[in-house]
């Protein structure tokens, strides 16, 4: 059966869909947002067979599917690994554009983690730029209890 839809105008109809819902960020991610909004602190998980250390923490390593239940204090400052920079402005980005994303290697940790950086012109930025945390004056138990991180001299 052949259809032909070139005598056909495509109707387009924009719109938006908002889905607000709650879930519950389990045991390992409560711990690991409490410490951070309690001490200003990152803590890792780490598998005690092959050593990695997680960051945001891991309930099981995703190699050796063993319970990575050991916990320790990683540094707050880290190296960028790679980064980009949104430069649209889209209701889902609260900050004002540019918006720079980066994975972050924090001292410690084998993982990355994904966050903003600032205090910085995006043509600045580089892979393996030192960064630093900034903790939120106003934490509430969640990762942008971290506001972003920032360039360190070193």
């Amino acid at each position: 059966m052949e259809v032909n839809f070139s005598e056909v105008t495509p109707m387009i109809y924009e719109s938006g869909i908002n889905v607000p819902y709650h879930w519950w960020a389990g045991k390992t991610a409560t711990r690991f947002y409490t410490v951070i909004r309690d001490e200003s602190k990152i803590m890792a998980t780490t598998c005690r067979v092959c050593k990695q250390v997680f960051v945001p923490p891991r309930k099981v390593c995703p190699a050796c599917f063993v319970d990575a239940d050991q916990w320790i204090e990683v540094s707050s400052s880290g190296t960028i690994l790679t980064y980009t920079i949104a430069r649209r402005q889209l209701s889902a980005l609260p900050k004002k554009v540019p918006v720079i994303f980066a994975l972050i290697q924090l001292d410690g940790a084998t993982t990355s983690l994904l966050h903003y950086v600032d205090e910085i012109r995006p043509e600045d930025v580089k892979i393996g730029l030192r960064v630093k945390a900034k903790f939120s004056a106003n934490p509430v138990g969640g990762i942008m209890d971290i506001d972003y991180f920032r360039p360190i001299e070193e």
